[in-house]
């Protein structure tokens, strides 16, 4: 028996996170909370299905200890995911405040080349097949147009995410305060029609 198979009776109690998190790579944690609140001897799955098994006739308890081990799982992975925010801005924080030249450069260099190197390339080069009138060229272009539309898409929706971007860092930086995206824009124009 392994977290897995507990994974249908947890979710059929109240605790659906809970129930998902047994059959992922965190079953153990969360095994172990489950086996706490239940009061099984031991945290294994058998020790938890035996406990289950033993409860059920009080199904009352047996959702009510399954909900609070959810909540209690629920609380640890916001706690976690306030340490990876916390540790993800502090490593933001010191990427801008260390002055690299690299970090500091790459974007406009990526700007520049995309729009000053790749694209008149491309553009020149299909210019001079149509001038010329080089079918194979022109059926070359034709065959990759869908790869090209991919592609040139991808490079300048990079380059459209960090002119939005380094836009708000220099507003943030000039005012003092952190400006919200695009999901705290649409939310605050949401909440401006209600």
């Amino acid at each position: 028996m392994n977290w897995n198979d507990l994974a249908k009776s947890v979710i059929g109690l109240g605790a659906p996170m809970l129930g998902t998190a047994l059959g992922g790579p965190l079953g153990g944690a969360a095994g172990k909370l489950l086996a706490d609140a239940l009061g099984a001897g031991e945290p294994t799955p058998a020790a938890v299905q035996t406990a289950l098994a033993e409860r059920s006739a009080d199904s009352t308890f047996a959702a009510q200890a399954v909900q609070q081990a959810e909540a209690q799982w629920a609380t640890a992975m916001a706690e976690v995911a306030k340490l990876q925010l916390a540790e993800t801005g502090a490593a933001m924080r010191a990427e801008a405040a260390s002055g690299d030249a690299l970090q500091r450069w790459w974007r406009p260099l990526y700007a520049l080349e995309l729009s000053l190197v790749e694209c008149p390339a491309f553009a020149l080069t299909l210019l001079h097949a149509l001038w010329t009138g080089h079918g194979a060229g022109i059926a070359g272009f034709a065959d990759l147009s869908g790869l090209l539309i991919t592609y040139f898409g991808a490079r300048f929706g990079v380059l459209g995410v960090y002119v939005a971007g380094r836009t708000r860092e220099k507003q943030a930086a000039s005012t003092g305060e952190a400006l919200p995206g695009l999901i705290g824009e649409v939310v605050k124009a949401v909440r401006g029609r209600t």
